[in-house]
């Protein structure tokens, strides 16, 4: 039995359930007798941002009561770590990892937020880490990081199962297929394990690590149980900017054509309609659990079959929930609308990032344009499911000019819902080397977060302007004839 114990470093104060711990530990105990305890900094005063109040104050979010349904601890984060090591005493630190959560939720800075909270610990554990940057580069990232023992790349429930099991039979795991480490000042990058194409595989999902006020969340102005969830993983399309890309190099997948991967087919997975709803209908009843925060990548390339059998087995169930999903304006029609509507599907998440086709096409890869995008807000509308638009800021190349005629796409769009991030140039992406090449970015950035900052140098829009489009871009959507007036009371803020 390997004791492993599971961090996560979410800076965001508020209810978020990983997929990822949620993953690895219904893996680790498959057929096994590990124990998995989970290290939790969601609600540490001395830890986490305000993400909710920020986002809330440039109404991103609607205000609700969220914060009577949780409790921040005094302590010291650090010595509650120290304090939880010592008890627990894992042979495993394992601190991030992939799932489907790749674009939000801070999955990608994971590896930098829990070695700030690692690297000072005393531990004879072995610290693992996966995830966007392992998978991306993992050599650079030892570097940055040299505490970490070893690095996962690509998909990692089976591979930290693996090396949990070959601990506790007294194995070596240097040879197994999909790890990266140092040994002797020299680098080991193990050849690349297969892609798991039946995500049964990799056990039923584990939420019961988490605590009872992690799932509160507020959701539309109310208070609602939910979790993050996935069926499947992956996503067709080839983003310039995208961390999507990064897994799909990992796995061999490089061919593309006018923004769309070549066998995509070989590169989606997902599981199957029996084991969603088994999920599904387990945490309904044994967590109360309302709102499935759907973070598949591109929702409706899952496979037909199994959205339609799962969407049979919802309807004779009975069972009282919605689904929140993501996917891409091409993908709404009116059958999958109707598809949707039957799946309980509330919202819809789509990506405008910026409104010209033009530039979404040239600089981004993103092929997706303007008619097909007002044309699935409104399909949606019609059917009364809600609409949330996610914009980009501070993208190479783009000007104050391209912000404002996306803001005034928005207004033609009218979504429910709108969300604006700052871009940051995500380690091994085309656009990243791209922010590099322009002198917007250097070799490695600290503390990316699309939510709180910019970490960007743009010759084309200061800091100062991009966090003023980030906490007014929906006041600006609801009445541009204010952009002088917010301009003027923005500065005066800072003076």
């Amino acid at each position: 039995m390997s004791k492993i114990l599971l961090i996560s470093p979410n800076k965001w104060g508020r209810g978020i359930t990983p997929i990822w711990i949620a993953s690895h530990s219904g893996c680790l105990k498959l057929n096994s007798n590990h124990q998995v305890q989970l290290f939790d900094c969601t609600f540490y005063k001395d830890w986490t941002n305000d993400e909710l109040s920020y986002n809330v104050k440039n109404y991103q979010f609607m205000d609700s009561d969220y914060l009577n349904y949780v409790k921040f601890s005094e302590n010291n984060v650090h010595e509650d770590l120290q304090e939880t090591i010592d008890a627990f005493n894992p042979d495993i630190i394992f601190c991030s990892a992939l799932s489907s959560h790749i674009h939000g939720e801070g999955e990608y800075v994971n590896i930098q937020y829990s070695y700030n909270l690692i690297e000072n610990v005393d531990t004879d554990a072995i610290i693992i880490a996966g995830g966007l940057q392992a998978t991306a580069k993992p050599k650079e990232i030892l570097d940055i990081f040299p505490k970490l023992d070893f690095l996962i790349g690509g998909d990692s429930e089976l591979i930290l199962k693996e090396i949990a099991d070959s601990i506790d039979n007294n194995k070596n795991i240097s040879t197994i297929k999909g790890i990266s480490y140092y040994k002797d000042a020299s680098f080991i990058n193990n050849s690349a394990q297969g892609i798991s194409k039946n995500m049964d595989d990799f056990g039923i999902y584990d939420y019961s690590v988490f605590s009872e006020q992690i799932f509160y969340r507020p959701y539309n102005g109310e208070v609602v149980k939910a979790v993050d969830y996935e069926m499947s993983r992956g996503c067709i399309y080839t983003c310039s900017y995208c961390v999507e890309t990064i897994v799909q190099s990992y796995y061999g997948f490089t061919d593309s054509k006018k923004g769309v991967l070549k066998s995509s087919n070989k590169y989606l997975r997902n599981k199957t309609a029996e084991r969603i709803f088994l999920e599904i209908k387990h945490l309904v009843n044994a967590y109360n659990i309302k709102l499935f925060r759907c973070q598949d990548t591109n929702f409706l390339t899952i496979d037909k079959a199994v959205l339609n059998e799962l969407a049979r087995l919802i309807d004779k169930s009975g069972l009282d929930f919605m689904l929140y999903i993501e996917t891409r304006p091409e993908g709404i029609t009116e059958k999958n609308v109707a598809l949707l509507k039957k799946l309980k599907v509330d919202g819809v998440g789509m990506g405008i990032e910026v409104s010209e086709d033009g530039f979404r096409e040239d600089s981004l890869n993103r092929f997706a344009s303007q008619q097909k995008i007002i044309s699935a807000f409104r399909l949606l509308k019609e059917t009364g499911i809600k609409r949330t638009s996610y914009n980009i800021i501070g993208l190479p190349g783009q000007t104050e000019e391209m912000i404002l005629n996306t803001i005034q796409f928005n207004r033609i769009l009218q979504p429910d819902n709108i969300t604006t991030a700052f871009y940051s140039p995500y380690i091994g992406t085309l656009e990243e080397e791209k922010s590099k090449s322009m002198g917007y970015s250097g070799e490695y950035e600290f503390n990316a977060d699309a939510q709180l900052r910019s970490v960007i140098n743009s010759d084309l829009l200061s800091t100062e302007i991009l966090n003023f489009y980030k906490e007014n871009f929906v006041s600006l959507m609801r009445d541009s004839s204010q952009l002088s007036f917010l301009k003027a009371k923005y500065a005066n803020k800072y003076e």
